[in-house]
C-alpha cells in the first residue's frame, strides 16, 4: 500500500507542478518538470519503485540546492554595495551555488577547531568503529573520528592548494607582465622556458621532485608553483600583450614612466578580470594535483588530516559496502565544481557577453 501511495503521489506532484508552470506561462520550468515526468515514467517501467525513489531523491537534492543558491544570492545582494548588487543580480544560480560552497568551505577551514568535535589525530575508538553519538561518520583505520578529520582536512587540503596557487600565480603573472612590457629577447627567453616546463607531465615532475627532496610542505608548494606558473605566464602574456599596444601606454612611456609604473598603474588594472578567473581555474588544477599526490602518499603526511590520504587510508571499507571513503572524495569534487561555477560566471562577465 505504501508503495502505491508513493508512486501515485510522486506522479501527481509532478503533473500538478507541470500544469501550474504551464498555466502561469513558465515555459522553461514546465519543460523541466514535464521532462522529469517522462523520464520518471520510463525509469519506473525499467527499474521499478527503486528507480523512482532515486529520481525523486536526486530531484529533491537539486531543488534544495536551487533554493539554497537563490537564498544565498539574495543575501549577498542585500549586503553588497549598489554596484556589486547589480552584478550579483546577473549571476546564475550555478554561480550562487558555487559561492555558497566556497563560503561553506572557508568557514569550515577557518573555524575547524571549533566545529570538529575531536582532534584530527585523536584516537577515540577502535579501528573502523561504526558511527554512533560521538562519531558521526565512524572511525578510520586507527580509531580517529572521520568527521573531525574531514573538517580539519578542509583547512589542510584547501589551504595548501591555495598557497601553492598563489605561488604559481605570483611567479607566472609577474613573468608575463614583464615579458609583455619589455618584449624582445627577454620575452622570447621566458617563453621558451615556459614551453620547456609545460612539456614535462605535471604529475611526473611533482613525483620526481618529491622523491628527490622528500614529501615536505615547502617542496610541494615549490613544485606546484613551478608546474603551473607557465600556464599563468602564457595567459598573462597574451592579455598584457593586447594592453601594451594601447595609446595610453605609449603616452605613459613618452612621459618617461618606468616599467613598474606601467605594470602597476596601466597594464595590471586593465587585465584583472581574466586573471582573476584564471586564478580560480588554476586553483582547481592545483587542488586536484595536491589531492592526487596525497592519495599516492607523497602529499601531506600523517597524522595531518588530508582528503586525498583519507581516501587511500579508508579504501578498505569500500569492500564491505561502506561509502565513507567516498565522502572526502565527494568533498574534493564538490569544491572543484563549485569553483568552476564561479569561474564560468566571471569569464562570462569579463568576455563582454552581458545582457543589455
Amino acid at each position: 500500500m505504501s508503495i502505491t501511495v508513493f508512486v501515485i503521489g510522486y506522479y501527481a506532484a509532478l503533473l500538478a507542478a507541470s500544469c501550474l508552470a504551464a498555466y502561469f506561462n513558465k515555459r522553461s520550468i514546465f519543460m523541466l518538470l514535464f521532462s522529469l515526468t517522462l523520464l520518471s515514467f520510463v525509469l519506473g517501467i525499467v527499474g521499478g519503485v527503486a528507480a523512482l525513489r532515486f529520481v525523486a531523491g536526486a530531484a529533491g537534492l537539486l531543488a534544495l540546492a536551487g533554493m539554497i543558491s537563490f537564498g544565498f544570492r539574495e543575501f549577498l545582494i542585500a549586503i553588497a554595495s549598489d554596484e556589486m548588487a547589480k552584478e550579483l543580480r546577473t549571476a546564475p544560480l550555478t554561480a550562487a551555488f558555487g559561492m555558497f560552497v566556497v563560503f561553506t568551505y572557508a568557514v569550515m577551514g577557518i573555524f575547524a577547531p571549533l566545529i570538529a568535535p575531536h582532534g584530527e589525530a585523536q584516537v577515540i575508538a577502535s579501528a573502523f568503529a561504526p558511527a554512533d553519538e560521538n562519531m558521526l561518520l565512524g572511525a578510520d583505520q586507527l580509531g580517529r573520528d572521520i568527521f573531525s578529520r574531514i573538517i580539519y582536512g578542509t583547512r589542510n587540503s584547501v589551504g595548501l592548494a591555495l598557497v601553492a596557487t598563489m605561488g604559481a600565480f605570483t611567479i607566472g603573472a609577474l613573468a608575463g607582465l614583464l615579458a609583455a612590457t619589455k618584449g624582445g629577447w627577454f620575452d622570447q627567453f621566458l617563453g621558451r622556458v615556459a614551453d620547456v616546463i609545460m612539456s614535462i607531465p605535471s604529475l611526473i615532475f611533482a613525483l620526481l621532485m618529491l622523491s628527490i627532496f622528500g614529501p615536505k610542505i615547502s617542496v610541494i608548494i615549490i613544485a606546484v608553483a613551478i608546474i603551473y606558473a607557465p600556464r599563468v605566464f602564457r595567459l598573462t602574456r597574451a592579455v598584457a600583450g593586447n594592453v601594451v599596444v594601447m595609446d595610453y601606454i605609449e603616452a605613459a612611456k613618452l612621459r618617461g614612466e618606468g616599467t613598474w609604473y606601467l605594470i602597476r598603474r596601466e597594464i595590471l588594472p586593465n587585465s584583472t578580470a581574466p586573471l582573476v578567473a584564471e586564478f580560480g581555474l588554476e586553483f582547481c588544477f592545483v587542488f586536484l594535483l595536491v589531492a592526487g599526490l596525497s592519495f599516492l602518499g607523497l602529499g601531506i603526511q600523517p597524522p595531518t588530516a588530508d582528503w586525498g590520504s583519507m581516501v587511500r587510508e579508508n579504501a578498505t571499507l569500500i569492500s564491505f559496502g561502506d561509502i565513507t571513503p567516498l565522502i572526502p572524495a565527494a568533498a574534493i569534487a564538490l569544491l572543484t565544481v563549485g569553483v568552476n561555477f564561479v569561474v564560468d560566471w566571471m569569464l562570462w562577465r569579463s568576455s563582454g557577453l552581458k545582457e543589455s
